[in-house]
């Protein structure tokens, strides 16, 4: 029983380790962004994948606001512990 709960312990850390990393705006797919972004619905990440396959890798959240129509600075800073690059 003991092992149990230690077991059930750990699972629920990797779970929430997980549902809290940040999203990689240069590797994640739309419905990854879309599903994890606050604010970011299915437009919005599409029209990330859309110019990064275009034009490359961003290097950081000014970039990303600066390519991408629909992102500005409070929605950068609304996900600002969730945004990787």
């Amino acid at each position: 029983m003991k092992l149990i709960r230690v077991f059930a312990a750990v699972a629920g850390l990797l779970l929430s380790a997980i549902a809290a990393a940040a999203v990689n705006v240069n590797t994640a797919s739309a419905e990854e962004m879309a599903a994890a972004l606050n604010g970011v619905g299915e437009a919005i990440a599409n029209r990330i994948v859309e110019e990064r396959d275009a034009n490359g890798a961003y290097a950081d959240a000014a970039e990303l606001q600066e390519r991408v129509k629909g992102i500005g600075p409070a929605l950068v800073e609304k996900n600002a512990g969730e945004l990787a690059f």
